[in-house]
C-alpha cells in the first residue's frame, strides 16, 4: 500500500507541471494572437469572438443578477429617501392646514362682525377675547382693549351677531365684559313684534329669563328680542336673541351670540342720549328767532301804560 501511494504521488506532481505549462502556453497563445496586427489575425479573432461570447451567457447572468441586484438596492435607498421627504412635507401641510383652518374661522368672525349692521351714528373698536373667567357664579370675558383705546365702562360689546354683553372694568391695555348670562345683568328689552317690554336677567345659565312682562300672553316662542334703550344705557335695536320657553313654560331668551366661540367681540362707542334742554332747538334752526306767545300780552298790556308814566 505504501508503494502504490509514492507512485501515485510520483505521477501527480509531473501531470500538475504539465497542465499548468500548457495553461501558460495558451495563454501566451491567446495574448499574441491577439497583439498581432494582421487583416488574417482580425478576421480570426472576429470568428472566435462570434463562437465564444454568444455561448458564454451563462457565465454572465450571475455578473448581470448582482449589478441589477444593486441599482434595485440604489434605487430602493432613493425611495426611502423620496418617502421620508414626502412624510416630512405632509407633516408640514398639516400644519399649515390647520392654521389655514384657524385663519378661515378667524375671518368668518371678521366677516360676521362687518355684517352686524348697526346705527351709522355708532363707532365701534373691535378687540380680542383674552381670557374666559367663566364660572358658576361668575361669567365674564377679558378684552386686549382698554383706556388707552377710549374703552368707558357700561358700553355694550356684540360678536357677528347679537349682543354679548357690557364693559364692567376697564384697564389701561385690557377690559371686562360681563355677558348677559350673568347673575347681575339685567337688560331693558322690547320683544317683537308684540311691542312688549321686559326685562333680560341672566342666571349664570345659557338662557336668561324674562321678567316683568307687560302682557305674557302676547309673547309667543321665536318672537325677536331686541335692546329698547331704556335708562340710556344700551343703544335701542340691538339684537339679543329669540324668545323660548323651558320644560315648565317659563319664558326665557335663546342668545343669538355664539358663547361657544367668543374670539372677537365689537365694543360700540355709546356716549348715551342727549338730554334736551331747550324744546325749541329740536324744530327750529340754528339761529331763527322763536316768537314767545307769553310776550305779545305781556307788551301789549304794558304799551298803554307808557303814556301814562311818561306823562
Amino acid at each position: 500500500m505504501a508503494k502504490d501511494r509514492s507512485q501515485r504521488d510520483d505521477y501527480a506532481a509531473p501531470l500538475r507541471r504539465l497542465v499548468l505549462g500548457i495553461l501558460v502556453l495558451c495563454l501566451i497563445g491567446i495574448f499574441l494572437v491577439w497583439r498581432i496586427d494582421s487583416p488574417r489575425v482580425e478576421r480570426f479573432r472576429a470568428q472566435v469572438v462570434d463562437r465564444v461570447v454568444p455561448s458564454m451567457d451563462w457565465a454572465m447572468a450571475p455578473v448581470t443578477g448582482a449589478i441589477n441586484l444593486l441599482r434595485d438596492f440604489q434605487s430602493y435607498r432613493r425611495l426611502a429617501e423620496q418617502n421620508q421627504e414626502l412624510r416630512r412635507e405632509l407633516r408640514q401641510m398639516k400644519a399649515w392646514k390647520e392654521a389655514a383652518l384657524q385663519l378661515e374661522q378667524e375671518n368668518a368672525r371678521l366677516l360676521d362682525l362687518n355684517n352686524v349692521r348697526l346705527d351709522p351714528r355708532l363707532t365701534y373698536i373691535t378687540g380680542v377675547v383674552l381670557a374666559d373667567s367663566g364660572s358658576p357664579f361668575r361669567q365674564s370675558v377679558l378684552l386686549n382693549v382698554g383706556a388707552r383705546d377710549g374703552i368707558r365702562d357700561g358700553w355694550a360689546a356684540m360678536d357677528g351677531i347679537g349682543l354679548v354683553g357690557r364693559i364692567s372694568g376697564t384697564g389701561e391695555n385690557t377690559a371686562r365684559v360681563i355677558l348677559l348670562t350673568d347673575a347681575s345683568s339685567s337688560i331693558p328689552a322690547i320683544i317683537q313684534p308684540s311691542r312688549q317690554t321686559a326685562l333680560i336677567t341672566g342666571n349664570n345659565t345659557a338662557a336668561p329669563l324674562i321678567d316683568f312682562l307687560e302682557n305674557p300672553d302676547l309673547v309667543r316662542p321665536g318672537d325677536r328680542v331686541i335692546t329698547s334703550g331704556d335708562g340710556g344705557v344700551f343703544p335701542a335695536g340691538l339684537l339679543i336673541g329669540q324668545v323660548a320657553a323651558d320644560p315648565s313654560g317659563r319664558l326665557r331668551v335663546r342668545l343669538a351670540a355664539d358663547y361657544e366661540r367668543l374670539e372677537f367681540l365689537r365694543v360700540l362707542r355709546h356716549h348715551g342720549t342727549e338730554t334736551v334742554t331747550d324744546p325749541g332747538d329740536v324744530v327750529r334752526p340754528d339761529g331763527a328767532a322763536v316768537a314767545q306767545p307769553d310776550a305779545a300780552p305781556d307788551a301789549a298790556a304794558q304799551s298803554p301804560a307808557e303814556p301814562g308814566v311818561d306823562g
